[in-house]
């Protein structure tokens, strides 16, 4: 009798441990864990089940000597019954958490994987916009470049820039395949006047009258001044002046 209420005892014990630890699983299973504190949760958890598993080995041996002994002990019956049930029960609690913490782990990856997926689709957006305005930008310096240049006609025809010309017919510009190399590439924007140094200058390029004038300086050369740069370059983007 005596070596049985010894074992019943140890099991009451381990059965009041485990009360504890559940108690304290818990209290933490609902709050935030960190990756340590989840492994350090399923070691407890893993610690239960093998606690349950010694104690139901201990009430198996705990029947069988009660059967051997002949004695009708309703009580210690009772109680056996009693604790086989807890156990079941802790067992069932504990199978619960434990899947309920994969379950936890599971959302948290799942959670993981969707902010690593919309920082990936933020980043292609971002990568996407930039180049957007990478060809807004290119776009807009397109629109707005254009090109001059001057020099004598024999300097413009080297450079194939004016063709024909002779007694009865005047040279033309841009008639034929001419070295875009020697013009100036600038913004029509920030393109207001143009110093000719030379006294003499005639537009060979199509620009409206009235978008433009001559101004001769203090020493006679002249300076070409764009007065409505959107008309003015409104039919060609080129511009060819003969100076003389």
């Amino acid at each position: 009798m005596n070596e049985l209420l010894s074992i019943l005892n140890a099991v009451e014990e381990d059965i009041q441990a485990i009360r504890m630890n559940e108690d304290i699983i818990l209290l933490q299973k609902d709050s935030e864990l960190s990756e340590s504190r989840r492994e350090q949760l399923k070691k407890n958890m893993s610690l239960i089940n093998e606690t349950l598993k010694k104690n139901r080995q201990r009430l198996v041996e705990l029947q069988e000597k009660l059967n051997a002994s002949n004695i009708n002990f309703t009580s210690l019956q009772k109680s056996i019954d009693r604790l086989s049930k807890e156990m079941n029960e802790r067992g069932e609690l504990v199978a619960s958490l434990r899947n309920e913490l994969d379950q936890k782990n599971v959302h948290i990856e799942e959670l993981s994987l969707q902010i690593e997926e919309l920082h990936a689709d933020v980043k292609t957006l971002e990568n996407a916009n930039h180049q957007q305005t990478e060809r807004i930008i290119e776009q807009d310096q397109e629109i707005h470049t254009v090109y001059y240049c001057f020099g004598t006609k024999k300097e413009l025809k080297e450079q194939n820039i004016l063709t024909g010309g002779g007694v009865f017919t005047k040279s033309k510009a841009l008639q034929g395949d001419f070295n875009h190399e020697y013009f100036l590439t600038v913004d029509k924007r920030t393109l207001f006047s143009i110093d000719l140094f030379s006294s003499k200058a005639t537009i060979k390029s199509s620009h409206p009258i009235g978008s433009y004038q001559f101004v001769k300086g203090r020493k006679g050369n002249l300076t070409l001044e764009i007065k409505q740069t959107d008309l003015f370059w409104s039919l060609s983007r080129f511009l060819v002046i003969e100076i003389r």
